[in-house]
């Protein structure tokens, strides 16, 4: 039987990709010690999700455990010796890692290295996917020439039509101190791919979202923005008009894209992880989109001065993943996410 490490293991992409290979029948040891509750709040709080995955699947089990603990992950890599990590831990938002600069780097950076080093010494035939970030690119993208339309900002630039491919630049630009840890967490995982010849890559995340999420303001756009809307409550919009823009990825398709690594991994790798244009939406867009499943209009409140760092219009560009793995594609639309979300939150 295969066997897969996945950190977070109880948050939206974790929890995902735990789902996704237990239905294949692997083995699976989930790693989460609930941290996302002491940075965000009660409202969350993941144990949900981890009772829920506990009575889904006989082949999962839940490890207490915190990526900082260098000892405890070496241990654990050693008993375990996995086919496969998925490294989706860590501290989550842009705007809360100012306020807490050393847990964010120790969770993001420092964590990260925990787990790759272990993988190494006792593991090194792994394949290990990290759950990077499209933050690692600064506010870089704000730096592309933009057309304002009626509804979104949009590429005002022939070679960016198809989104930010990965070779866009990461350097001089403001990344938040999230960003910085997770560029920390990126460029090592890459080193060791390279330096060491181990089969990893870096998943740079956009807006990745679905039915398991304990969104908050903070972190979650999509489901928080949903969430906001089914329960009547204030969101608050941070600038560019309400029209900056994201593009969406159903969590489903990321776990059948690191299934798809696995099969075919290469060293070093980084790949740009989101909807692409077909499954982008502005904050306008989505407020008519939730309004039209729900017959009721946002409650909203707009923030004159944008999130320090903010992109104003992000959409990946799916070419090289396509091309490395032509098998692979999106499979759920953003109206379908929209939906699905919707029915999640309606449900709780």
């Amino acid at each position: 039987m295969k066997k897969l490490l996945v950190t977070g293991s109880s948050g939206l992409i974790g929890s995902e990709v735990v789902d996704y290979f237990c239905r294949l029948g692997w083995w699976v040891r989930g790693i989460d010690n609930n941290m996302r509750a002491n940075f965000l709040g009660p409202q969350s709080d993941t144990r949900w999700n981890q009772k829920r995955l506990e009575s889904l699947h006989e082949n999962f089990e839940h490890f207490e455990l915190d990526v900082r603990d260098r000892l405890r992950i070496a241990d654990c890599l050693t008993q375990m010796k996995p086919d496969l990590i998925v490294h989706a831990a860590a501290q989550p938002s842009h705007d809360l890692a100012a306020s807490r600069p050393f847990d964010d780097f120790d969770v993001n950076a420092v964590g990260t290295l925990n787990l790759i080093e272990s993988t190494r010494l006792h593991a090194p035939e792994a394949v290990f996917v990290l759950m990077s970030t499209n933050k690692v690119y600064g506010d870089r993208p704000n730096s592309i020439t933009l057309i304002e339309k009626e509804t979104r900002w949009d590429y005002d630039d022939p070679e960016y039509v198809n989104g930010i491919p990965e070779t866009f630049s990461i350097d001089q630009s403001m990344h938040s101190l999230f960003g910085a840890s997770k560029l920390a967490a990126d460029v090592c995982v890459q080193e060791y791919g390279r330096y060491f010849d181990m089969h990893t890559c870096c998943l740079r995340g956009g807006c990745l979202t679905g039915p398991n999420q304990s969104a908050v303001e903070l972190h979650g756009f999509l489901s928080y923005l949903i969430k906001c809307n089914l329960e009547g409550r204030l969101y608050k919009i941070f600038g560019y008009k309400g029209k900056q823009v994201r593009d969406n990825m159903h969590s489903a398709d990321v776990a059948r894209f690191i299934h798809a690594f696995y099969n075919a991994p290469r060293c070093g790798e980084v790949y740009n992880m989101g909807g692409g244009r077909q499954n982008s939406c502005s904050i306008l867009e989505a407020f008519d989109k939730v309004a039209a499943l729900s017959n009721r209009q946002m409650n909203f409140e707009y923030v004159e001065e944008n999130r320090v760092g903010d992109h104003i219009c992000y959409m990946s560009d799916l070419t090289k993943m396509r091309s490395h793995f032509p098998h692979w594609n999106l499979s759920i639309s953003l109206d379908d996410i929209f939906e699905q979300v919707y029915l999640a939150w309606t449900e709780k």
